[in-house]
């Protein structure tokens, strides 16, 4: 058995009001991505395969690879304009004879190994899975006006996380077809927003919830910034 996790940096970070890319900004005085790098390189993960934003593949691989001895890492690819480019290239760049891939977002950077063997059990048996955690707020659907139209039992409703686990050749087999298929899904209105949507929408797949970390949180904003900083203090 063999796996591999598709690391995904090569965002933009724009809400993060930054001159530098939120990935690169520092937290316990390392760069973010640093933190779930570590976490993959002394899991059970076999193979890295780390996206970065075009351009940035010299400065990753000497100052983050090379610098913090990521062994693991075995390809840094370029990023695509949006975030399902990215990672059927990080897929693509995987080993061919992978038996899993653990899609990541690399501004998560508090992954743990409990949560890669949670979930790592969860798609040897059921071939797709979503890390997650039971929603603590009542969640509304909003009409098109944006009032309340509807409130879900909140019992059944969880905030998705990454990483996202599947098979490999059929995660890869689905995001080379959406790839083709992508001017008619957006003719469609269709909008997919996670891999797990993938599965979702071209198979009959059932994709198992995983228990992930209400500290799993991802770096978006200033204000998880700090966030972030007390987390890492409590560890």
């Amino acid at each position: 058995m063999k796996t591999v996790a598709i690391v995904l940096a090569a965002g933009s970070g724009s809400r993060m009001q930054s001159d530098v890319k939120k990935q690169y900004m520092e937290i316990g005085g390392k760069p973010l991505i640093y933190y779930s790098l570590k976490a993959f390189e002394e899991s059970i993960i076999d193979d890295i395969v780390l996206v970065v934003s075009r351009g940035d593949v010299p400065y990753v691989t000497k100052e983050i690879v090379e610098k913090y001895k990521f062994d693991k890492v075995t390809a840094v690819v370029e990023g695509g304009l949006a975030r399902y480019h990215s990672v059927r290239l990080g897929l693509q760049a995987a080993a061919a004879d992978c038996d899993y891939a653990f899609i990541h977002d690399g501004a998560r950077p508090f992954i743990n190994r409990d949560i890669i063997l949670r979930a790592l059990q969860a798609v040897k048996e059921y071939k797709a899975c979503v890390v997650g955690m039971p929603a603590k707020d009542t969640i509304k659907i909003a009409d098109e006006k944006g009032f309340a139209a509807s409130t879900p039992d909140r019992n059944l409703m969880w905030t998705v996380q990454t990483p996202q686990c599947f098979a490999y050749k059929m995660i890869l087999e689905l995001y080379q077809r959406l790839d083709r298929e992508e001017g008619d899904l957006m003719a469609k209105g269709i909008n997919i927003t996670d891999d797990a949507m993938v599965v979702e929408y071209y198979t009959d797949t059932k994709v198992k919830l995983v228990e992930g970390s209400y500290d799993n949180i991802k770096i978006t904003t200033p204000e998880d910034i700090a966030v972030a900083e007390a987390i890492l203090g409590r560890k």
